[in-house]
């Protein structure tokens, strides 16, 4: 599909030339054009020693930029959240900090996360275990809810960090 093509029918509905930019910028984004040959990794599946984990996604890479995969705090004996919310608050941002140095990145440089609760009244309790693990005032943070997460979870956790250029000597 070209971009032309995707204009020509904003352009039919209506939508006039003000939403040409705007849908370039999503399809850039969506596609990753501006990653193209930029060295994509996939991580394998489940590399995080989460045999309890069944989603399929794949942790990306590039040069500098790293996707984390959805993250929860499953007990990984039994593949279910515990019953206290700062347990698996705690085995949440553990995993993430696994799959961050993985990455052979540190936490500070997670750059955006995005936590999906099954109910947003937590995100204080959240924030008690969340910001213990940055050292400075950590990445932008969405909160958001959901009716309900895998494995009984109350919380999942996306996000993006960006490796700082090294220093040559």
């Amino acid at each position: 599909m070209t971009y032309e093509y995707c204009f020509a029918a904003l352009r039919q509905a209506g939508a006039g030339r003000a939403a040409g930019p705007l849908l370039l910028v999503i399809l850039v984004l969506a596609l990753g054009l501006p990653y193209a040959g930029a060295g994509l990794q996939p991580s394998p599946p489940g590399r995080h020693g989460a045999a309890a984990r069944p989603q399929p996604s794949a942790t990306l890479r590039t040069r500098r930029t790293f996707y984390l995969e959805a993250q929860r705090g499953l007990d990984p004996r039994t593949g279910r959240a515990p019953a206290d919310v700062a347990t698996e608050t705690q085995l949440l941002m553990e995993a993430v900090q696994r799959a961050v140095a993985a990455a052979g990145l540190q936490m500070d440089e997670l750059v955006s996360v995005t936590v999906i609760s099954t109910d947003a009244n937590l995100d204080g309790d959240f924030d008690a275990a969340f910001n213990g693990y940055f050292q400075g005032r950590g990445p932008a943070r969405t909160f958001v809810a959901a009716d309900a997460l895998a494995g009984g979870a109350h919380f999942e956790l996306v996000g993006s960090a960006l490796r700082a250029p090294r220093l040559q000597p």
